[in-house]
């Protein structure tokens, strides 16, 4: 394979590379002779302890350096990123073809790339892997990947992804798994789709895979108001309530058996159910959470612990704001009003505890933000756009700083939905702002610091 090299965008001072001679600007070509293609390529032929790493400099000009360094150990280069595959199913959910006009142009692709499945957790539909791209995949074990299944029936997952020619999901993860590459499936769900007997077959055909299927994600569709397909709704709560319920016996069965829940409903599918979450423990090393499956209970569990670091700041007169989306705000709200009635009472947003030992934490408002960019059907935080959360905020705050959940900004911190900052809500709010990690932690950290 020929390459023009990757270049080096920047060296971490007096590292190996740094010391070696290797210069920002300078173009990776090989090492050990093996064509470097990307940050993938370069993480797994750097291991070996001897390295004869082929270069181009910005004039063209080639040179070979010889490097010895303990096995694993860094070259401390920091590599200019791969051109993204874009994807070329039009799913019947796709969110990206259902945007309106004007926002971040990043927002507007679709990506369909192993590579950034492997690096950082994105669902791929394996519908566009070449045999190279597969060979690679085994040569350099790129484990796990995160593949979004919907349905394992061929003729209904072509629908759902309106692509007549993608390829036999149950062969395409056999092969996967016959070369032991662990997976992490996913399943957008809709109603009167791909659930009832069709979720039930697509969970137990992806169960005959475990433990290399190491999971699975079901989560329910998410609509906005500028939908194109009239079929598609959003579950109600009774149909919410029994795709929880289905999965259950699945879930003991998996467990009893091999000590591992497996399946997992999404935090919003219990959120919609108004149903308990799981205990923690059932939800193992949270293989989903990036995909919110258990982001909320661990949210309950360690903002209840650090209620008493909150306590000790009672006293200095603050008052802090913070905002969330219309599914996560009475459970915040609660656990502001009263922090330990989780772990006294049902942990089901809508259950309301004995609030005997009620102590609240007064120097913490939170606001509600309805979603009106994307419609009222859209109720996670992360999708909130600027303009609603000044809607929301303005002349409604008594807060000396507006805390903003870090999952509302684009990575960076810089950027809402809509392309306001942070510094167009302290104009239009009047009230300073800061980020904060979208965590328990991140808010605890806020209120006593």
């Amino acid at each position: 394979m020929i390459s023009n090299g990757v270049k080096i965008e920047s060296i971490h001072p007096g590292s190996i590379g740094d010391k070696a001679g290797i210069k920002q600007g300078d173009y990776l070509l090989s090492i050990n002779d093996k064509v470097v293609r990307d940050v993938i390529d370069y993480h797994f032929y750097m291991q070996e302890e001897r390295l004869k790493v082929e270069l181009r400099n910005e004039n063209g000009k080639q040179r070979e350096i010889e490097i010895g360094k303990e096995e694993s150990e860094d070259l401390g280069l920091a590599l200019s990123p791969f051109k993204i595959r874009r994807c070329r199913n039009r799913c019947i959910f796709c969110f990206v073809s259902n945007l309106p006009r004007g926002m971040r142009k990043s927002l507007y692709i679709k990506d369909e790339d192993y590579r950034m499945s492997f690096l950082y957790g994105n669902y791929v539909t394996l519908t566009n892997l070449s045999a190279e791209d597969k060979k690679r995949i085994y040569e350099e074990r790129l484990s796990p990947l995160y593949i979004s299944v919907h349905a394992t029936d061929k003729k209904l997952r072509n629908h759902i992804l309106e692509n007549p020619n993608a390829p036999d999901i149950m062969k395409e993860i056999k092969e996967l798994v016959s070369h032991k590459i662990r997976i992490h499936a996913q399943i957008v769900l809709c109603p009167g789709i791909n659930d009832g007997s069709h979720l039930m077959k697509t969970v137990e055909d992806l169960g005959k895979f475990y433990p290399y299927v190491s999971s699975i994600a079901v989560v329910p569709v998410g609509l906005t108001k500028y939908r194109k397909n009239p079929d598609l709704r959003p579950y109600t709560q009774d149909e919410a309530i029994g795709v929880v319920r289905s999965l259950e016996h699945v879930r003991k069965r998996f467990r009893k058996k091999y000590g591992d829940t497996f399946v997992y409903p999404s935090d919003e599918f219990y959120i919609k159910a108004g149903l308990d979450f799981p205990p923690l423990k059932e939800y193992g090393d949270f293989p989903q959470i990036e995909n919110g499956v258990g982001l909320v209970p661990v949210f309950i569990d360690r903002f209840e612990k650090g209620v008493s670091e909150i306590k000790k700041t009672a006293d200095r007169g603050k008052v802090f704001t913070t905002f969330t989306g219309v599914s996560f705000s009475p459970l915040l709200k609660r656990l502001v009003e009263d922090p330990t009635s989780m772990s006294r009472g049902s942990r089901a947003i809508g259950h309301r505890a004995d609030k005997s030992n009620k102590s609240g934490i007064p120097e913490l408002e939170v606001i509600t933000v309805e979603n009106r960019f994307f419609g009222d059907s859209v109720t996670v935080t992360g999708l909130l756009t600027g303009q609603d959360i000044i809607g929301a905020l303005k002349g409604n705050i008594s807060g000396d700083t507006i805390l903003i959940p870090s999952v509302t900004l684009r990575d960076g911190g810089d950027m809402f939905l809509d392309g306001m900052t942070p510094g167009d809500i302290e104009n239009a709010v009047g009230v300073r702002t800061k980020v904060i990690d979208a965590t328990a932690e991140g808010l605890i950290g806020a209120l006593i610091q």
